[in-house]
Protein backbone atom coordinates (compact mmCIF):
# COMPACT_ATOMS: atom_id res chain seq x y z
CA UNK A 1 0.00 0.00 0.00
CA UNK A 2 1.69 3.29 -1.23
CA UNK A 3 1.88 6.44 1.71
CA UNK A 4 -0.84 8.37 1.82
CA UNK A 5 -1.31 12.31 2.15
CA UNK A 6 -3.14 15.17 2.03
CA UNK A 7 -4.07 17.20 -0.58
CA UNK A 8 -5.32 20.98 0.43
CA UNK A 9 -6.94 23.11 -2.27
CA UNK A 10 -8.15 26.92 -0.93
CA UNK A 11 -9.48 29.55 -2.83
CA UNK A 12 -12.62 31.33 -3.38
CA UNK A 13 -16.07 30.00 -4.88
CA UNK A 14 -15.77 29.50 -7.88
CA UNK A 15 -11.82 29.35 -8.30
CA UNK A 16 -11.96 25.40 -9.64
CA UNK A 17 -11.21 23.47 -6.29
CA UNK A 18 -13.54 20.66 -7.17
CA UNK A 19 -13.25 20.74 -10.87
CA UNK A 20 -9.15 20.91 -10.43
CA UNK A 21 -9.45 18.70 -7.90
CA UNK A 22 -11.83 15.64 -9.33
CA UNK A 23 -9.48 16.12 -12.54
CA UNK A 24 -5.88 15.56 -10.60
CA UNK A 25 -7.99 12.56 -8.74
CA UNK A 26 -8.49 10.67 -11.52
CA UNK A 27 -5.31 11.45 -12.82
CA UNK A 28 -3.71 9.56 -9.44
CA UNK A 29 -6.08 6.57 -9.78
CA UNK A 30 -4.98 5.88 -13.14
CA UNK A 31 -1.37 5.59 -11.60
CA UNK A 32 -3.06 3.09 -9.06
CA UNK A 33 -3.81 5.01 -6.38
CA UNK A 34 -6.50 5.08 -3.72
CA UNK A 35 -7.74 8.51 -3.73
CA UNK A 36 -10.50 10.04 -1.66
CA UNK A 37 -12.39 13.69 -2.30
CA UNK A 38 -13.98 15.94 0.67
CA UNK A 39 -15.79 18.35 -1.69
CA UNK A 40 -16.57 21.53 0.46
CA UNK A 41 -20.44 21.58 -0.56
CA UNK A 42 -20.72 17.89 0.07
CA UNK A 43 -19.08 17.84 3.05
CA UNK A 44 -21.77 20.72 3.95
CA UNK A 45 -24.92 18.79 3.21
CA UNK A 46 -23.48 15.90 5.15
CA UNK A 47 -20.59 16.01 7.62
CA UNK A 48 -21.39 19.30 8.67
CA UNK A 49 -24.93 19.82 8.09
CA UNK A 50 -26.37 22.31 10.72
CA UNK A 51 -23.32 24.35 10.89
CA UNK A 52 -24.25 27.85 9.63
CA UNK A 53 -21.10 30.54 8.27
CA UNK A 54 -20.07 32.36 11.08
CA UNK A 55 -16.26 31.97 11.91
CA UNK A 56 -16.93 29.59 14.49
CA UNK A 57 -19.00 27.33 12.29
CA UNK A 58 -16.53 27.48 9.40
CA UNK A 59 -13.22 26.76 11.69
CA UNK A 60 -15.44 23.28 13.00
CA UNK A 61 -16.43 22.65 9.27
CA UNK A 62 -12.71 22.76 8.38
CA UNK A 63 -11.41 20.97 10.85
CA UNK A 64 -13.89 18.05 10.07
CA UNK A 65 -12.45 17.98 7.06
CA UNK A 66 -8.95 18.21 8.16
CA UNK A 67 -9.64 15.24 10.77
CA UNK A 68 -11.36 13.36 7.84
CA UNK A 69 -8.39 13.44 5.74
CA UNK A 70 -5.80 12.76 7.90
CA UNK A 71 -7.62 9.34 9.20
CA UNK A 72 -7.57 8.63 5.69
CA UNK A 73 -3.87 9.42 4.86
CA UNK A 74 -2.98 8.01 7.64
CA UNK A 75 -4.33 4.10 6.43
CA UNK A 76 -2.42 4.76 2.66
CA UNK A 77 -5.25 7.12 0.96
CA UNK A 78 -4.78 10.02 -0.96
CA UNK A 79 -7.07 12.97 0.54
CA UNK A 80 -8.20 15.66 -1.26
CA UNK A 81 -9.68 18.66 0.21
CA UNK A 82 -11.73 20.95 -2.00
CA UNK A 83 -13.19 23.63 0.35
CA UNK A 84 -12.77 27.02 0.95
CA UNK A 85 -10.77 27.03 4.19
CA UNK A 86 -10.86 30.78 4.15
CA UNK A 87 -8.97 31.21 7.29
CA UNK A 88 -5.01 31.46 7.14
CA UNK A 89 -4.85 30.14 11.21
CA UNK A 90 -7.12 26.81 11.28
CA UNK A 91 -5.19 25.63 7.77
CA UNK A 92 -2.00 26.12 9.35
CA UNK A 93 -3.60 24.31 12.38
CA UNK A 94 -4.81 21.53 10.06
CA UNK A 95 -1.12 21.17 8.54
CA UNK A 96 0.60 20.83 11.79
CA UNK A 97 -1.35 17.86 12.49
CA UNK A 98 -0.99 15.81 9.33
CA UNK A 99 2.61 14.25 8.22
CA UNK A 100 2.25 14.98 4.69
CA UNK A 101 0.88 18.03 3.76
CA UNK A 102 0.48 19.69 0.77
CA UNK A 103 -1.69 23.10 0.22
CA UNK A 104 -2.86 24.02 -3.17
CA UNK A 105 -3.57 28.04 -4.05
CA UNK A 106 -6.48 28.07 -6.64
CA UNK A 107 -6.08 32.11 -7.30
CA UNK A 108 -8.52 33.51 -9.40
CA UNK A 109 -9.12 37.59 -9.48
CA UNK A 110 -12.53 38.44 -8.03
CA UNK A 111 -13.19 40.04 -11.78
CA UNK A 112 -12.59 36.57 -13.52
CA UNK A 113 -14.62 35.06 -10.34
CA UNK A 114 -17.36 37.62 -11.41
CA UNK A 115 -17.56 37.02 -15.04
CA UNK A 116 -18.13 33.09 -14.61
CA UNK A 117 -20.20 32.96 -12.28
CA UNK A 118 -23.00 32.05 -13.40
CA UNK A 119 -25.63 32.12 -10.57
CA UNK A 120 -24.60 35.68 -9.97
CA UNK A 121 -23.73 35.51 -6.62
CA UNK A 122 -20.76 37.33 -6.80
CA UNK A 123 -22.78 40.92 -8.46
CA UNK A 124 -25.13 40.28 -5.87
CA UNK A 125 -22.08 39.77 -3.00
CA UNK A 126 -20.41 42.93 -4.29
CA UNK A 127 -23.99 44.90 -4.21
CA UNK A 128 -24.63 44.50 -0.64
CA UNK A 129 -27.39 41.49 -1.54
CA UNK A 130 -25.72 38.47 0.17
CA UNK A 131 -23.84 38.96 3.54
CA UNK A 132 -21.05 37.20 4.72
CA UNK A 133 -19.56 36.19 1.46
CA UNK A 134 -16.14 34.99 1.32
CA UNK A 135 -13.87 37.25 -0.78
CA UNK A 136 -15.97 40.10 -0.76
CA UNK A 137 -18.20 40.63 2.79
CA UNK A 138 -16.20 37.78 4.63
CA UNK A 139 -12.25 37.56 4.61
CA UNK A 140 -10.16 35.33 2.95
CA UNK A 141 -6.78 35.10 4.20
CA UNK A 142 -4.40 33.63 1.38
CA UNK A 143 -1.74 31.71 2.25
CA UNK A 144 1.56 32.86 3.16
CA UNK A 145 4.02 29.80 1.43
CA UNK A 146 1.09 27.26 -0.31
CA UNK A 147 3.25 24.40 -1.61
CA UNK A 148 1.97 25.70 -5.50
CA UNK A 149 -0.27 28.56 -6.36
CA UNK A 150 -2.72 27.37 -9.61
CA UNK A 151 -3.77 31.02 -11.50
CA UNK A 152 -7.25 29.47 -12.65
CA UNK A 153 -7.90 33.11 -14.10
CA UNK A 154 -4.63 32.50 -16.51
CA UNK A 155 -3.93 29.15 -16.76
CA UNK A 156 -5.24 26.25 -18.93
CA UNK A 157 -7.20 23.59 -17.28
CA UNK A 158 -4.83 20.87 -18.63
CA UNK A 159 -2.30 22.97 -17.31
CA UNK A 160 -2.98 23.43 -14.01
CA UNK A 161 -3.44 19.93 -13.68
CA UNK A 162 -0.24 18.65 -14.76
CA UNK A 163 1.01 21.50 -12.93
CA UNK A 164 -0.15 19.83 -9.52
CA UNK A 165 0.47 16.18 -10.58
CA UNK A 166 4.15 17.09 -11.40
CA UNK A 167 5.04 19.25 -8.04
CA UNK A 168 3.21 16.33 -6.64
CA UNK A 169 6.10 13.89 -8.46
CA UNK A 170 8.66 16.28 -8.04
CA UNK A 171 7.88 16.36 -3.79
CA UNK A 172 8.11 12.79 -4.10
CA UNK A 173 4.48 12.12 -2.66
CA UNK A 174 3.76 10.47 -6.59
CA UNK A 175 5.86 8.17 -8.82
CA UNK A 176 6.75 9.45 -12.46
CA UNK A 177 4.64 7.69 -14.65
CA UNK A 178 5.44 8.49 -18.25
CA UNK A 179 2.57 9.29 -20.91
CA UNK A 180 -0.20 8.84 -18.21
CA UNK A 181 -1.16 12.71 -18.50
CA UNK A 182 -1.67 12.34 -22.30
CA UNK A 183 -4.11 9.39 -21.35
CA UNK A 184 -6.03 10.93 -19.43
CA UNK A 185 -6.35 14.26 -21.16
CA UNK A 186 -7.50 12.96 -24.46
CA UNK A 187 -9.40 10.38 -22.54
CA UNK A 188 -11.79 12.63 -20.27
CA UNK A 189 -11.01 16.23 -20.90
CA UNK A 190 -13.78 16.45 -23.88
CA UNK A 191 -16.52 16.78 -21.31
CA UNK A 192 -14.85 18.88 -18.83
CA UNK A 193 -14.01 21.35 -21.74
CA UNK A 194 -17.42 21.67 -22.66
CA UNK A 195 -18.29 22.02 -19.22
CA UNK A 196 -16.05 25.07 -18.58
CA UNK A 197 -16.35 26.92 -21.77
CA UNK A 198 -19.94 27.22 -20.80
CA UNK A 199 -18.63 28.79 -17.51
CA UNK A 200 -16.41 31.35 -19.33
CA UNK A 201 -13.04 29.30 -18.33
CA UNK A 202 -9.61 29.20 -20.36
CA UNK A 203 -9.24 25.51 -22.22
CA UNK A 204 -7.66 26.90 -25.14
Amino acid sequence: MSDGFTLWFTGLSGAGKSTIANLVAAELRTRGHRVEILDGDEVRTNLSKGLGFSKEDRDTNIRRIGYVCNLLARNGVIAISAAISPYREIRDEIRHNHQHFFEVYMKCSIEKLSERDVKGLYKKALAGEIKNFTGVSDPYEEPFDPEIVVRTDQETVEYSVQKIVTALVHRGLVPTAEDSNAHFITGQMQEVRRRLLAMKWNVA
